[in-house]
């Protein structure tokens, strides 16, 4: 068995680069069913999310702006449909496995259940799918790809609220892409609209791309494609910001000669950009949720020992209320005992001390009753009944105690920690 996994560790090893094997490695440390970070901290009423193993890109445009013929490109293999019709009509997840394998709409959140939420917009779920490539080109085994329905004005009717749908993706996605066709309907103002409110939120995820660039025709003409674009997204106060780029790309064609400045490779720069900073954030907050859970650790067990501490003054002090309790009605019982029993019987019982000692006991209870008149010793003892009740009553809630933790959960908890 040992060999075993030794050989399956190497062969993971030779097959997976260093950030895979770092974001696999802190997802199971999260995950772990007997150790994981999400057990531990649900012990302690913390609730924690594992970290995904992977970034998610979201592609967003007007329809043939180029988004499926990227994805294809990037994983050099033909998995998205691409044509100049509406080929993706839903969502489409696209990532690496290790069987080429197409999913529909339920099996797509099984296998990403932090999109579950999308089953209560009507009609989505129908129109999701995923598919699973076998390729380990550039980044991919990182990457998971959002390719999104092309959007365009008009009469155009969607099974589902696209608009919503998008918006909600965004906001679980690392990156949003949006491909601006130049021979297509790049200014359509469903993609404007969309793309404002996804920016006033996160414009840090946020990457503009004049995609098809070979086929803007001339220069010239390409760059009065970007003005207009440029001019349409400055009149948005959402959009309208500095340091705004949007690198001209186009997926190569070796049989096609093009003189325009391919920039798609800046994609790809940025991705990897991506992926480090998620490494890097995934690593911190690895760090702060174990100083976290160790902190909850030791404020837990010091809660048990003040408890305990707290415990046993509880269990004195209801002892002693207790005890006051059983004096007087014992004390009561004695001297009635004692009258209706001869005294030298009780002498040869308890002896000449132990009779001395009971008389000494019982003195108080004597004067006190002897000192009330006979018409009001009813009441006495009615008020004696109600007194000792009191006491009860007292020495019960003065004893009440708090949970505290079993050797075996206080040993698990060290264990933890």
């Amino acid at each position: 068995v040992s060999k075993s996994r030794g050989a399956t560790a190497s062969l993971e090893a030779a097959t997976t680069t260093l950030n895979e094997r770092i974001l696999k490695e802190c997802h199971n440390l999260y995950t772990d069913t007997e150790h994981g970070l999400v057990d531990i901290a649900s012990s302690l009423g913390l609730s924690l999310l594992p970290p995904r193993k992977k970034i998610t890109i979201m592609l967003i445009g007007n329809h043939s702006a180029g988004k499926s013929s990227f994805i294809n490109w990037y994983i050099e293999e033909h998995v998205q449909r691409t044509g100049v019709a509406i080929e993706t009509q839903g969502f489409s997840f696209v990532t690496s496995g290790r069987r080429r394998e197409s999913l529909t709409g339920n099996a797509t959140l099984h296998l990403y259940p932090h999109f579950k939420p999308l089953q209560a917009m009507p009609g989505v779920v129908d129109y999701l799918s995923t598919e699973i490539s076998t390729s380990k080109q550039k980044k991919f085994p990182l990457v998971t790809f959002v390719d999104s329905p092309g959007l365009v004005d008009g009469d155009m009717c969607y099974p589902f609220d696209v608009n919503e749908s998008i918006l909600w993706l965004a906001e679980l996605c690392d990156m949003v892409f949006v491909f601006f066709d130049p021979i297509g309907q790049a200014l359509c103002k469903r993609t404007l609209n969309i793309v404002e409110s996804i920016s006033s939120k996160h414009p840090e995820r946020m990457r503009f791309y004049l995609s098809k660039a070979d086929e803007a025709g001339h220069e010239s003409d390409r760059q009065r494609v970007m003005m207009q674009i440029v001019q349409e997204l400055c009149k948005r106060p959402g959009l309208n910001k500095t340091g705004f780029d949007m690198p001209t790309i186009y997926v190569p064609n070796p049989n096609k000669q093009v003189r325009c400045v391919n920039q798609i490779e800046e994609v790809c720069k940025d991705i990897e950009k991506t992926i480090t900073q998620t490494i890097q954030n995934t690593l911190n907050s690895l760090e702060k949720d174990c100083d976290t859970i160790g902190v909850m650790v030791d404020q837990a067990i010091a809660r048990d020992n003040q408890a305990r501490a707290d415990n046993m003054k509880a269990y004195l002090k209801g002892g002693f209320l207790y005890m006051l309790t059983l004096t007087l009605p014992l004390a009561m019982f004695l001297s009635l005992v004692l009258a209706m029993l001869q005294e030298s019987l009780l002498v040869d019982l308890l002896g000449k001390e132990g009779m001395e000692l009971l008389k000494f006991y019982i003195s108080p209870v004597k004067t006190f009753w002897a000192g009330i008149p006979s018409d009001y010793q009813v009441w006495a003892g009615v008020g004696l009944v109600v007194i000792t009740m009191g006491l009860v009553m007292l020495a019960r809630w003065t004893s009440r105690t708090t949970t505290t933790l079993s050797r075996r959960q206080k040993r698990q908890l060290l264990d933890k920690q």
